[in-house]
């Protein structure tokens, strides 16, 4: 308790942005620490996207109860008073209370996408044994050490958004309307690229599924969303982290928020949408669609069927008809 009290105190700068943002990024470092220095030992990577869903749900959970949490040791006493409910936004909507609806909005959308990712990719890994992205990075120390470095950064920047919002003084939001357009613009991205996201998960694992049980001898997946764009998963991926970007930076570009934040136009908008832009360009140009396109190239690449499915299905963007 005493370390958690020293950490606040050195953390306790003007700018509420800073007080928020400095902790929660040393929290993903730690907790990924943790997770690497077994992991890389015993030459493991089970634990590597759930180490990852684990500290996005912990961070977030942190920034949002960070001011609380200053307040109840201010005095470097614990107070006995309990946290703020995550439910006394909604009760008292355009009043001030601990949270804005919008924090607990944020916060849910990244534990419900956390949730669900992890949990499938646990369950993945776990059921076939190893993931073949870490066949020649899990023997040597170094190299998977960068991995597990890439991927705490990966949870920095992707949560910048939400942690920005968590850190907007309640106050602040007194000056502003109760539902912006970019709220609704933003948690309709949010729920519509989770659910493009789920669906293409459910349909390629349910491929698979059928494949092992014999049903189908087909080589790759062409059926549902996946004959709509060849990366699917990636698509609503990319669309859930620029809705949840969206409603950050309508927030940070009001004037009343920026005032209590000092956050400038300019770095309004880069501190929230660098996550979706980030992830995009993983999933896109490094640890997504090259891997794959490498594998299946190499596997498939001399048959017509699949030079086909190729030339006429996006890589990305979804085609309507």
């Amino acid at each position: 308790m005493a370390l958690f009290q020293s950490l606040l105190h050195k953390t306790n700068f003007h700018n509420p942005l800073l007080q928020t943002l400095v902790p929660s990024i040393q929290a993903v470092f730690i907790i990924q620490t943790a997770f690497a220095i077994p992991s890389i030992i015993a030459q493991t990577e089970k634990f590597y996207d759930f180490s990852g869903a684990l500290t996005y749900l912990s961070v977030t959970a942190l920034s949002l109860y960070l001011p609380a949490l200053r307040d109840r040791y201010a005095t470097g006493i614990a107070s006995k008073a309990a946290l703020p409910s995550l439910l006394s936004p909604f009760k008292a909507l355009g009043g001030t209370a601990a949270f804005n609806w919008r924090q607990v909005a944020l916060s849910g959308a990244v534990a419900i996408w956390a949730i669900r990712l992890g949990l499938y990719l646990f369950h993945r890994i776990l059921k076939e044994g190893k993931d073949s992205r870490f066949d020649r990075i899990r023997g040597s120390p170094s190299t998977f050490l960068v991995v597990w470095i890439a991927q705490a950064a990966w949870v920095s920047v992707s949560l910048l958004p939400a942690i920005a919002v968590n850190s907007i003084p309640a106050t602040a939001f007194a000056a502003i309307p109760v539902v912006k357009v970019s709220d609704v613009v933003g948690l309709s991205l949010f729920a519509g690229g989770l659910l493009f996201e789920v669906i293409a998960d459910w349909q390629k694992s349910k491929w698979i599924e059928q494949k092992k049980a014999k049903i189908h001898d087909e080589e790759f997946l062409t059926r549902g969303l996946w004959s709509r764009s060849r990366y699917p998963n990636y698509f609503g991926e990319s669309t859930l982290w620029t809705g949840i970007a969206t409603v950050s930076a309508g927030l940070l570009l009001a004037r009343p928020i920026q005032a209590a934040t000092g956050l400038k136009p300019l770095a309004a908008i880069v501190l929230s949408y660098i996550s979706p832009v980030f992830a995009t360009f993983l999933l896109l140009r490094i640890s997504g669609v090259p891997l794959s396109e490498r594998k299946y190239d190499k596997l498939y690449g001399g048959r017509s069927d699949y030079q086909a499915w190729k030339r006429d299905t996006p890589m990305f963007f979804p085609k309507i008809f």
